[in-house]
Order: structure tokens, then sequence, then C-alpha cells
């Protein structure tokens, strides 16, 4: 049960509220990622697991109950977590969301590092059967009112809700292939491929080409995100930001396909709410945290579909 040799200290805004955060990671000795909201009193142990995904709506992955004792955007800390080989730990947080630093999972990580992590190994999930989870299947689950909202701002914007995240055996380690395809041209048909070898030079690849990459939105978006309690604490430092021509960003790129680079970093922090490293291959298609949280549920529903080696 590898954990962090002392107690890590973060701080800074949450990407939705705007509010500041602070966060205290802490070694333990119990297996498992654990979230505890430290300024709701008697609040419990909230474990970081796909089966306690409370909510995907607001373009993240949030733990606990939405009406309650929650946190949300947890996948770039989680990612962090699973790339520095961390399987314990207890995150003390006094708020609803993780502070987003740099939008990216770079300083999560690099934090760890400095740090230090104990040896130990972490337990295996091994994909045995195909599982495939659709967006039309989220779209079923939706009000008649909700569906038709999100058909004429999917019309408006000429993208499609035709997406889908699929994981097939493979012996290797985690193997993601993630596709974005937009309407904006700074974005277009973007692919991007990492695999997690559970070794150094795959944690170096992360490091070198995946971990830096930020998340991103179009500025004329802004206000209805924000008007809906999205995007609150968002500005140049932690998003990468598209004009109202979708043809240029306001702030540079680290790379020209940062935009599904950052979608690796999505996929890996969704995929460590398995309990485990994942021995797939993962196919992003357009996807996202709901589609994420959807295959892991639909893997996890038959024993037949995976094994696991603790």
């Amino acid at each position: 049960m590898p954990t962090l040799k002392k107690e890590v200290r973060i701080k800074g805004k949450g990407i939705h509220s705007g509010l500041p955060v602070n966060m205290l990671i802490k070694p333990s000795d119990k297996p498992g990622i654990f979230f505890h909201r430290v300024d709701i009193a008697n609040s419990d142990l909230m474990p970081a697991l796909y089966s306690n995904v409370g909510d995907t709506k607001m373009r993240n992955t949030t733990i606990g109950n939405i009406k309650s004792a929650h946190v949300q955007t947890v996948e770039h800390l989680m990612a962090a977590l699973f790339m520095a080989g961390v399987d314990s730990a207890v995150i003390e947080i006094d708020g609803p969301e993780t502070p987003i630093l740099d939008g990216s999972a770079a300083q999560f990580y690099d934090s760890f590092i400095k740090t230090g992590v104990t040896e130990g190994k972490i337990k295996k999930i091994i994909v045995k059967r195909p599982v495939i989870a659709y967006a039309a299947e989220l779209r079923k689950k939706l009000s008649v009112f909700t569906r038709i909202k999100w058909w004429i701002i999917n019309t408006l914007s000429g993208r499609k809700s035709n997406g889908y995240v699929k994981l097939e055996p493979n012996e290797d380690g985690l193997e993601i292939t993630a596709t974005l395809i937009y309407p904006e041209k700074i974005i277009g048909n973007q692919t991007y491929s990492y695999k997690f070898n559970n070794d150094k030079k795959s944690v170096e690849d992360f490091v070198k080409n995946v971990a830096r990459a930020r998340t991103f939105g179009k500025y004329s978006e802004w206000e209805y995100l924000k008007s809906h309690g999205m995007a609150r604490g968002a500005d140049e430092t932690n998003v990468i930001a598209l004009n109202d021509k979708g043809d240029d960003t306001l702030n540079k790129t680290i790379w020209p396909d940062e935009f599904v680079r950052h979608k690796i970093i999505d996929a890996i922090g969704d995929m460590y709410t398995s309990g485990g490293i994942v021995f797939g291959k993962l196919e992003s298609f357009k996807g996202s945290h709901a589609l994420n949280n959807l295959v892991l549920k639909k893997l996890f529903s038959d024993k037949a579909n995976y094994d696991i080696i603790e």
C-alpha cells in the first residue's frame, strides 16, 4: 500500500466556485484514496471510487453526494496520485472542490514526488471482456426538457453527441487513445495516445508529454457557465481560453494538441476511481467524465469482465 512519506499541503481556488480552498493530503495505512470535508461537522470519509461518483454534469468528476458532503473536480488530483504511485491517502479539504492550480496535473504530481512515496504494489484490475459506454445511454436517463435543451445547444454549436468510451483487454497496462472532434478550428479533429506500462519510462512520458496539459473552454461561454455556478474561478492562468471565432486562443498553448492531451489526464484520473491500476485498452471517442464513470460501472457489473490481482 504505497502512500506519501509525509503530509502535503496544497492551496488554491476552485475553478467553479472561485473560492479559496485548502487541502491536506495525509499518509494512510488504510487501502484506498479517501476525501474528508473538514468544514462539515461529523462528515464521513468519502472513498474516491467509481461507485461513489455523485455527479459529472459540471464537466468534472464529483465524489460524494452533490446535495450534501462532496468534492468536485477530483480528476486532475487523482491522475497525479496514480502517476506518483500513491494508493493510500486521506485528503482533508475545507471546501466542495479541489484547487484548480494551473488547470493540469503537473503541480499536484510535482508536490507528491518532492515529498516522496513509500514502496509497495497497487492492486491490478485486469480487463477480460470488452465493455462500452455510449453517450446515447446517458441521454436516455435525462428528462425530456434536458434532452431538448442539449439538442439545441449541440445543434447551434455544431457538435454531435455521438461519443463513446470502450475498455478492452490489454496485458501490458493502461493504454489510452482519446479523440476530440470540435467545430472550432483551433481544435478540430485531434487524437492522442498514451500507454502506462507500470514502469519508470511510461511515467516519464506522462510527465514530459501529458501532465502539463490544461483544461480548456470557449471565452464566449464563460458568462453562461458563471450564471449556472460554473467557471467562476477560471482565468488565463488555469484554462486555455478559445476566442469567440474558435480559430485561436487568448493565451498560448504548450502543444497544438494540448486539448486532447488534457483528456488523457481526465481519463487516467477517472480510471483510478476503479480502486487500482486498470490493465486494459481504453478508447475515448468524444469522451466525458460521465462516460468514463459509466464504462467502469459496466466493467464491474459482471465478474466475468475482470480479474483482480491484489
